[in-house]
């Protein structure tokens, strides 16, 4: 069915970015529709390309309440590209192939652990398998227990509808909300202090940002961490870093601010959902434009980051991050490679990584260039924005809603590039060469 010469790095990532880029469209073409809008017009084709590019790239920036401007069938819509966007197009077309008993042979399954970025091809079909019922059971594990929040407050059909929404849109690290109910672009700070809705959705955003593999080894050691892959322990100890220091951080800087008419309790549940949700998944208990500039330089740091790889999460990844501060460290102590847990890191790994960081850092701060160019804002507000698109995060300082043609289409390029990953985009462009048989002479250059 496939040539060889698909399986190449560069006509896979072709492949993936196409996929995505017919999804968008579609998704565009349906929002534009009049009966998706709720005043029964026609948002427009940038708007409605905008918000599918935002859903499908599970980022939640939005340029209308989501309540607010779309019916039942553009929430659905909505709904929908956030699932597929979060597992992958390709995920969801294997488990229909698998379903309808459809014998998947080696290549394909090459296909797979490309598209999981799996680290063996053996048992990739399995692994596809149980990602899509794993995401089934969070997130109807989510929906249940948001359901004792929501359907006492908005009826038992609205209730259940509006559990599974934000179920799949935590899971998902998506961002969209419906609560324009109550008030237009409020998210999820009418319930700022609730401790259910608070464990909830960070408990669905982090296990939807930990990763598939992650995953697979939990459930095989449990709770012999000595036991779990290299890739899993770095993900594990850099997440729980991430968000107590985030936590911390958030609380120190906004206690006699942001955070300074409430309640202990309500201020550290403030801090932790804003550590947690800063790293891919938009939503937000507080007003994130009223974040001091210390908060969002910090929030944009951990847009920066993200999630981890193999995930529903974006961001450069806490494991590219990791291996950013493994090597300088072992460069700084002048030690023989780059090591940790007993185990020492591929020079390509290294390569990857700074490849990865230098990629995104160029496409956000370019974004921000061009956004200042094309219309009158702060530069803090723009590089959250930008920082924010390229992360598929999703905050914003309401920047969103006022951008002018060219600053959309410059979000959306961001978003879109985001969820491809930058090293899939660059393999785009890549021409798949294969490598030279002999390497050049080295000479040395001053660094630093």
């Amino acid at each position: 069915m496939f040539s060889r010469k698909f399986f190449r790095t560069n006509y896979f990532s072709r492949w993936i970015a196409g996929g995505f880029a017919m999804i968008i469209l579609i998704g565009a073409f349906l929002l534009n529709l009049p009966c998706a809008s709720k005043n029964h017009l026609s948002i427009g084709l940038i708007n409605a390309l905008f918000t599918s590019t935002s859903a499908t790239c599970v980022t939640g920036l939005v340029i209308a309440d989501t309540f607010q401007q779309w019916t039942l069938f553009g929430q659905l819509v909505i709904l929908f590209l956030m699932q597929i966007g979060g597992l992958g197009f390709i995920t969801l077309g294997t488990y229909l192939l698998v379903f309808f008993r459809t014998r998947i042979g080696v290549r394909g399954r090459s296909y797979l652990k490309e598209n999981l970025n799996a680290l063996h091809i053996s048992g990739v079909v399995r692994l596809t398998l149980n990602v899509i019922n794993w995401t089934f059971l969070f997130e109807s594990i989510g929906a249940f227990l948001l359901g004792f929040r929501f359907i006492p407050q908005f009826g038992f059909w609205k209730g259940i509808y509006f559990s599974i929404f934000h179920s799949v849109s935590a899971f998902c690290n998506a961002g969209f909300d419906l609560m324009g109910i109550n008030s237009a672009y409020s998210s999820l700070s009418a319930y700022s202090g609730d401790w259910l809705v608070n464990l909830v959705i960070t408990f669905l955003i982090i296990i939807g940002g930990l990763g598939f593999i992650v995953w697979v080894d939990m459930d095989i050691h449990r709770f012999h961490f000595k036991k779990y892959m290299l890739h899993s322990k770095i993900v594990l100890v850099a997440t729980v870093f991430l968000i107590l220091s985030g936590t911390m951080v958030y609380y120190f800087l906004e206690r006699n601010r942001l955070f300074s008419d409430m309640p202990i309790q309500q201020q550290l549940w403030s801090s932790f959902f804003s550590s947690v949700t800063a790293r891919t998944a938009g939503f937000n208990t507080t007003d994130t434009a009223l974040l001091s500039e210390p908060s969002k330089l910090f929030t944009i740091l951990l847009m920066f980051i993200g999630g981890s790889p193999s995930s529903t999460a974006g961001g450069v990844k806490t494991v590219t991050i990791a291996i950013l501060l493994i090597t300088l460290y072992s460069n700084l102590k002048r030690t023989e490679g780059v090591n940790i847990f007993g185990r020492r890191l591929s020079n390509n790994a290294i390569n990857m990584a700074a490849v990865v960081i230098s990629i995104n850092l160029i496409l956000s701060v370019m974004g921000a260039i061009l956004i200042l160019f094309f219309q009158k804002t702060t530069m803090s507000d723009t590089l959250f924005e930008t920082f924010s698109a390229m992360g598929t995060v999703g905050l914003s300082t309401g920047v969103t809603r006022n951008l002018c043609f060219g600053s959309k289409v410059v979000i959306i390029l961001l978003m879109y590039c985001g969820r491809l990953g930058s090293l899939t985009f660059a393999f785009i462009f890549s021409r798949g060469k294969e490598k030279a048989p002999i390497m050049q002479p080295v000479e040395k250059v001053i660094v630093g």
